[in-house]
């Protein structure tokens, strides 16, 4: 038997955050209340209500002295405006990830663009998404709701069209219909906002369940992302979806040979984790009977316990390994190193199985020495870590361990071998104290003097702070501390970059590097080891005053090589992309002939200025601007001013167009004359004709006797 369990398992960021903040209010002494549930948990919420976390649905309904806290999925617009409106304290545990697509689609509707969500139009999150947007919006929750989509509203096919999907959408889902996106709505702006995590999740969940006869899912029914897992995981094979350990099955456990466990992004680790002693209490039992009446003729019970213990190891094989499970009978001492595997992870300590009979517990503030890193950004489920014993509680069963500890022993050992051999060492800066930086490498903190940390005098220290610096040991201090140089090997790494820069360098080569500075004429940027000019003339294709319209010192670029002299050592670089040049999109977008509408931006004494399209001015001349003589263009136009003009000139080489405000004044009054001479024309038939008529009826009076005289 083979259990194994996905690495991405349990609360993902967004989920992890919201829970945290409601629980640090909690801790602080906070009464809360939700604006619905925090997550799509009800084992959560419940053990949230215990606490006294009250869950409301309306805003009417926050209690007195209570701090109301958003969820995770967000809420519409409107509630948050009401919020605002009534001056109502709150905190927004909307997850970023969804935050940022609310930036997208508030963005893209101002501009115009109709918004399609892929997702459930019932749940939360796109009901939020939805508010936000201004415009047209429309929800489509797979492929075929798409299809039916554009044959319903043919007429977004020649609209702007920007598309978003709900974090946890599917995302075989989402790879079919980017191919409809792409085939019907050319001019469509896609995003795809599912969350990696939620993408990750499922990609796990896709491989592990074509590796196993039966795949458990964790989670609330409610979840999305976790009835998604359920849905890709039950094509490849049996797939059971439980909220808690006692929604197992007895006949499912023991009919399969391997099983695969995922779980979804609002499964807290405690859930996850009687999930798998449950398991493990199953098979217990009935490796127990099966190993009795094996041995039966052996007639020795030892033997038959010996058959138990060797099935359950092979049952958990990918959670512990034999020679820890042969020690679990021995006691733990302080200070003692052992192995463990990491079976959940948590905001303020992560779970993990020794191989004895306790549940072992790291603390977060016993995972590293780096205080900005998480648990999560230390251990992922399925690792297997080295600890050191700090704690053993024989009575309730429990064992406090430390990383940390166990990291600084091993590599206060670097640190001593690296002094000797004068090798490179890695590590973080973690902190700004007095007189330099400290640096966590592998578990022991290095103090870096200021004068050693490679910072200019003068420069702040906080610019190194959760950067991986390298550095050398100078001196050993009583008391395991350290003092180490950054600067001793700066010199070094940028030698050996300059020249191998040198030595690749080539026109038309293209580097990312960092800008150093800026002139009022340029930037400088590093591009490893050696800085290169971007003239202000190539960071924009439009006129700029100063570079930091474009740029500012610290932003990473990517740049070209236009020259270089490698005599000089000066390298001339360009930053402005070609197919960014507003004069290759005017060659697609007008011709001489058409009427655009133009924006005044300036004036002279022959003429006045009009932008066609960002970047492209063209000079409407003094003396087309009117059909009346003008003494200059104030007098008929004015900065600001919108204008329809005709293009009367385009000039791609020189880079000059010519427009006419009086061209179309002049067709108007040409039409004018037309109608004019047109009436005249028909007043003179009209005439005519009455004449003749006076003529006929004359001659009809005169008598027949007269006529022949």
């Amino acid at each position: 038997m083979q259990i194994k369990l996905a690495d991405s398992a349990g609360f993902c960021f967004g989920v992890n955050r919201a829970v945290e903040i409601v629980y640090d209010l909690l801790k602080d002494g906070k009464q809360v209340c939700t604006l619905g549930p925090i997550i799509h948990n009800p084992q959560l919420v419940e053990e949230l209500r215990q606490k006294g976390v009250k869950i409301i649905k309306e805003i009417s309904e926050i209690p007195e002295n209570h701090v109301l806290v958003i969820r995770s999925h967000g809420v519409p617009k409107s509630i948050t405006d009401e919020l605002t409106e009534k001056n109502i304290t709150y905190i927004d545990a909307t997850c970023p990830f969804v935050s940022k697509i609310h930036k997208i689609v508030i963005q893209c509707s101002r501009e115009g663009s109709a918004v399609l969500i892929a997702g459930d139009a019932t749940h939360p999150e796109v009901i939020g998404i939805r508010s936000y947007v201004t415009g047209q919006s429309y929800v489509f929750n797979n492929a075929e709701e798409l299809e039916e989509l554009t044959q319903n509203h043919k007429e977004l096919s020649k609209k702007e069209v920007c598309v978003v999907a709900q974090t946890t959408f599917n995302a075989k889902e989402w790879e079919i219909c980017d191919k409809i996106f792409k085939k019907v709505y050319t001019n469509a702006k896609i995003f795809g906002t599912i969350c990696d995590a939620t993408t990750l999740r499922q990609q796990e969940a896709i491989k592990l369940s074509k590796e196993s006869d039966l795949m458990i899912i964790i989670g609330g029914r409610e979840s999305s992302n976790t009835t998604k897992l359920r849905d890709v995981c039950m094509v490849n094979t049996k797939t059971v979806l439980i909220e808690t350990a006692r929604e197992l099955k007895k006949e499912d456990i023991l009919g399969a040979k391997s099983i695969g466990v995922t779980a979804g992004a609002s499964t807290p680790a405690v859930i996850i984790k009687e999930v798998f002693y449950t398991m493990e209490d199953i098979l217990n039992n009935e490796l127990t009977v099966e190993a009795v009446e094996t041995n039966e003729a052996a007639g020795t019970q030892a033997a038959a316990e010996s058959a138990v213990e060797e099935k359950i190891v092979k049952s958990f094989e990918e959670m512990t390994d034999e020679e820890a499970f042969a020690a679990s009978l021995d006691s733990l001492n302080n200070e003692q190193k052992v192995k463990g595997y990491v079976l959940s992870v948590g905001p303020t300590e992560i779970q993990v199985d020794i191989g004895r009979k306790y549940a072992g517990y790291v603390p977060a503030d016993e995972l590293s020495n780096d205080p900005s890193l998480s648990p999560f950004d230390i251990v992922k489920v399925g690792d297997t870590i080295d600890l050191i014993v700090m704690k053993t509680n024989d009575q309730e069963g429990v064992v406090t361990l430390s990383k940390k500890r166990f990291d600084a022993m091993r590599g206060w050992e670097d640190i001593l071998k690296a002094k000797d051999t004068e090798e490179v060492l890695t590590g973080n800066v973690i902190d700004v104290i007095k007189g330099g930086v400290l640096v966590n490498s592998n578990g022991v903190r290095v103090f870096v003097p200021a004068s050693l940390s490679g910072v200019s005098r003068g420069e702040p220290l906080e610019q190194l702070l959760g950067q991986s610096v390298n550095f050398r040991i100078i001196e050993i201090n009583r008391g395991r501390r350290a003092v180490g140089s950054i600067r001793a090997t700066q010199k070094e790494q940028r030698s050996a970059a300059r020249e191998a820069l040198w030595a690749s360098i080539e026109k038309g080569k293209v580097y990312e590097g960092r800008v150093k500075s800026l002139t009022t004429y340029g930037a400088f940027v590093d591009i490893g080891g050696v800085d290169g000019m971007v003239h202000i003339s190539e960071l924009s294709w439009q006129r700029i005053k100063h570079p930091s319209e474009v740029v500012n010192e610290g932003d990473v670029v990517e740049v070209f090589v236009k020259d270089f002299d490698p005599e000089k050592k000066k390298i001339s670089l360009g930053y402005k992309k070609d197919e960014d040049n507003p004069w290759e999109k005017m060659k697609s977008a007008h011709f001489v002939g058409d009427v655009v509408e133009v924006t005044v931006v300036s004036m002279t004494a022959y003429g006045a200025f009009a932008n066609i399209i960002p970047g492209i001015d063209g000079l409407i001349h003094i003396s087309q601007i009117s059909d009346k003589r003008i003494e200059k263009p104030q007098d008929a136009l004015k900065v600001g001013e919108k204008v329809q003009a005709k293009i009367t000139e385009i000039d791609f080489n020189k880079k000059r167009i010519s427009l006419s405000i009086k061209a179309l004044i002049e067709k108007d009054v040409t039409i004018d004359e037309q109608e004019t001479a047109s009436d005249t024309a028909d007043a003179a038939v009209n005439e005519e004709v009455k004449v003749s008529d006076v003529d006929i009826a004359e001659t009809a009076e005169v008598p027949e006797s007269d006529i022949r005289e």
